[in-house]
């Protein structure tokens, strides 16, 4: 796998709506993106999310640069 990281994401229809969360957890790939976005940087979104470990914010920033790199591709009917 090219970001071990990705493991730590998860993604349930019942937590937070099915959006992309951390280990499960309440707080989504777009809560840390969003905090790095506007400039915290790890030691203050850990201060804010105590029971988060850095890995978990690497793991964030790999889910949404993976999901960036996303295309769709149309499906034509023949």
């Amino acid at each position: 796998m090219i970001f071990p990281e990705l493991e730590r994401i998860t993604i349930e229809p019942l937590v937070m709506g099915g959006k992309p969360c951390i280990r499960g957890m309440r707080v989504t790939v777009g809560t840390i993106t969003g905090l790095v976005a506007a400039g915290a940087d790890s030691e203050e979104i850990l201060a804010l999310y105590p029971y988060l470990e850095e890995a978990d914010v690497r793991a964030a920033l790999a889910y949404a640069t993976w999901r960036s790199e996303e295309y769709d591709m149309p499906l034509t009917h023949a």
